[in-house]
């Protein structure tokens, strides 16, 4: 089994990457939809949030309103870190498992948004970032996902820096051109992954 972090800043691209390797067979194990999994409504997860952080991050389903909450944690970082520390080591549990799961001679892709902040690069065998400049980043979560510029660039800064991310780098895809320049990128990368897996190119 072939482990692999990637990993990217927000709006670099990361899950268009995802989901080109997932579909050339990677086995993908995407940490921010655990993490959504382990706070749905009757979960310890969701418990242990609303205990820390009140009533209010509830939507009127009993649902977390995920607005809600991040508007608190991105707004101060100490109770990013209360969140954080509830809700990491349930995805990094449940993660675990999955890759056990998977087949011994399985590419295992961990997406993981926050592998740089959290220094988690030694637990893999390869490190993949996805890349783009700040500039990008910004114009995609503002165009793209609606986001307003004041939320994006507190999104964007409660991140490591693009110079963090590249230093735990083992491959880097460039994802601050167009859609179409990227894929060759992936397949390159995926073909040397298999390699390293002992699978053929």
């Amino acid at each position: 089994m072939l482990k692999v972090g990637l990993t990217g800043g927000i709006g670099a691209g990361k899950s268009e990457v995802s989901r080109l390797l997932a579909s050339y067979g990677a086995v993908v194990v995407d940490a921010d939809r655990i993490a959504r999994e382990v706070v749905e409504p009757g979960t310890p997860g969701l418990d242990a949030v609303v205990a820390a952080f009140g009533e209010d991050i509830l939507a009127p389903d009993g649902a977390l309103d995920r607005p809600a909450l991040g508007a608190i944690v991105f707004a101060d970082p100490q109770k990013l870190k209360i969140l954080n520390g509830i809700v990491h080591p349930l995805v990094g549990a449940r993660s675990a498992e999955l890759e056990r799961a998977a087949d011994d001679d399985a590419v295992v892709i961990h997406d993981v948004p926050l592998l740089t902040e959290n220094a988690l690069a030694p637990l893999y065998d390869l490190v993949v970032v996805v890349d783009a400049s700040p500039a990008t980043q910004l114009d995609r979560l503002v165009r793209l996902r609606g986001t307003s510029e004041e939320d994006a660039r507190g999104r964007m800064a409660a991140q490591a820096t693009r110079e963090q991310r590249l230093a735990v780098a083992d491959r880097v895809i460039d994802n601050d051109g167009p859609l179409e320049a990227l894929e060759p990128q992936v397949r390159k990368v995926w073909a040397e992954l298999r390699e390293r897996a002992g699978l053929g190119g």
